[in-house]
């Protein structure tokens, strides 16, 4: 359980570092003043929560202040650290019960897909699961090649077409391939796509409808790669890929590289998908379930990490 919670600190560091270090230092031992909340607020903010989550999130703990008497800074740090918590929702217990079941991953250009994938294949490989990889970001040379690489790595069998080709058919062949294979799961790899370009989203619709014409049912999931450098710039993407395709939770790649962190909070709060996974570091392993709690022990961990 120790290596876990450091994976979490680690991959936290710099979200603790940039933002919510600075949060705790504020709220040490001086007296609550007007100019308390005025910091606290643009502190927030900085930590990418947003105007939403962050005017919300002060709403309560000036509430409680009222309610409960507090003078004392280093009080608010509790609350902050309570309610920060209560915005969070642990992920729902993922339903594989269909056989196949066929995951569709999507997200823009550079924010993770393919890797993520072959985490993801590895994860589920190691609990004795058959999984199929299939590459329909045909226009991306690169994309079939190295999620080709990471098929023969991990003896994961990869279904991929012509460069170019119909992204559409080859999820058809992949399906129908995991169909005729009696595969546990299938992660589907999509071009990356950019929210604004209305033709490509409607490809990407048209990917999701192939896949269930090949299985009635499917995709049973649908999960958005969001790039945790990016901050609260993804959330208007997401919002696109969530009403393009009935995303169903959200991998938040990159977290180790990136001190906005806090970005976890607006998704749940502005989007209301749950977050799936989090990615703390390059190798599989650091691909770990979302776990609210040692996330707000990650980021508020800024005394052990200096």
């Amino acid at each position: 359980m120790s290596n876990l919670i450091n994976r979490w600190r680690s991959g936290l560091a710099k979200t603790s570092k940039a933002t919510f270090g600075q949060i705790s230092a504020l709220l040490g031992t001086s007296e609550v003043t007007d100019e308390t909340y005025e910091q606290l607020e643009a502190l927030l903010i900085k930590a990418d929560l947003g105007m939403e989550t962050s005017e919300s999130l002060l709403e309560v703990i000036w509430e409680r202040e009222r309610q409960d008497g507090i003078t004392k800074t280093s009080e608010l740090n509790d609350i902050l650290r309570d309610e920060l918590r209560r915005k969070l929702k642990s992920p729902p217990e993922l339903d594989f019960s269909a056989s196949p079941t066929v995951v569709l991953i999507v997200g823009v250009n550079g924010s993770g897909k393919t890797t993520t994938i072959a985490k993801l294949g590895k994860r589920y490989t190691e609990q004795n699961r058959t999984v199929i990889f299939g590459a329909a970001d045909t226009y991306r040379a690169a994309a079939v090649d190295q999620l080709q690489i990471w098929g023969e790595r991990l003896d994961i069998p990869v279904i991929a077409g012509q460069q170019n080709g119909d992204p559409g058919a080859v999820a058809y062949d992949t399906v129908k391939a995991s169909v005729a294979r009696s595969a546990d799961l299938v992660f589907i790899d999509t071009a990356g796509r950019l929210h604004t370009r209305f033709n490509l989203m409607e490809e990407l619709k048209k990917v999701y409808r192939v896949v269930g014409k090949a299985l009635p049912g499917a995709p049973h999931h649908v999960w958005l790669i969001m790039d945790a450098t990016t901050g609260q710039n993804a959330l208007q993407q997401a919002h696109a890929f969530k009403e393009a395709v009935n995303v169903t939770g959200v991998i938040l790649a990159k977290l180790d590289s990136s001190a906005r962190g806090g970005m976890a909070f607006a998704i749940q709060e502005e989007l209301g998908l749950p977050i799936l996974f989090a990615g703390l570091g390059e190798s599989a392993q650091d691909l770990q379930p979302f776990d609210p709690d040692l996330f707000i022990e990650g980021i508020l961990a800024q005394e052990e990490l200096g």
